[in-house]
């Protein structure tokens, strides 16, 4: 099946104003596709909407109630959940709010989309959840981010198995590291980085062929999963030769 023959499925995406999410949404409206771009940029979401001719909502998913009413007459197929954050953990400040912070975007605010959204999941309908692959190695500094994504993956995993019963599909996405604004702030080596494109293309094509699990790209997520199964202490040691590199 090619993007051709989907030209009439819906599709909305959150975190739609920027990165992966707003080249998905140029993509998906490329090939055909009806497309509802989500953020809580309003001044953004009405260049999106002028330019590729979308309909926009505006919401901020760490709002429950906001995010109910914004999504409670939207009209979908696919519901890409792409809307997340970053923040790194600096020991000598430690600071449990910026946890907080990190987990409403990242955690909290997919569990108030789900929550708004299954009213009218039915059967055919896939929601698409954006962890990331920060989740599988302990990386330095990443307590608050891979730990938020970590969480986000068993929670779809978890309920891939809850919906199974209404013929609802769920797919993760589970990216390394692609070319945007909020990886443009890191300060470190980001090995294997690709461009938003590619990264936006790779998530089309995986959704178009119904993948349970997403990853991109593919020789980073053979070597992240590599590492994933090693000994706890090997990986420890790896991320301390990282630490002390940096």
């Amino acid at each position: 099946m090619s993007y051709s023959d989907k030209k009439q499925r819906r599709l909305l995406v959150t975190g739609a104003t920027s990165g992966i999410g707003l080249e998905l949404v140029k993509q998906a409206v490329e090939y055909g596709w009806v497309v509802i771009a989500c953020g809580r940029n309003q001044e953004k979401l009405n260049e999106i909407a002028n330019k590729l001719k979308v309909r926009t909502l505006e919401f901020d998913v760490t709002d429950e109630e906001e995010t109910a009413l914004a999504l409670s007459d939207a009209e979908w197929d696919i519901a890409v959940l792409n809307a997340g954050t970053c923040e790194y953990v600096d020991m000598d400040k430690f600071e449990p709010a910026m946890f907080h912070r990190v987990f409403n975007v990242n955690f909290f605010g997919v569990v108030n989309c789900v929550a708004a959204l299954l009213p009218s999941c039915a059967k055919g309908k896939s929601l698409v959840i954006v962890d990331s692959m920060a989740r599988l190695f302990p990386f330095t500094r990443a307590e608050a981010y891979g730990s938020s994504k970590a969480a986000l993956h068993y929670f779809s995993q978890c309920l891939r198995v809850d919906l199974a019963s209404k013929n609802v599909k769920v797919q993760t996405v589970s990216p390394g590291f692609v070319e945007t604004p909020l990886t443009n702030k890191n300060d470190f080596e980001m090995p294997m980085i690709i461009p938003v494109e590619k990264a936006a293309k790779a998530l089309l094509r995986g959704i178009e062929k119904e993948e349970s699990d997403i990853t991109f790209p593919t020789r980073f997520s053979l070597i992240m999963k590599t590492l994933n199964i090693l000994p706890s202490s090997f990986q420890h040691y790896l991320s301390k030769k990282m630490r002390s590199s940096m």
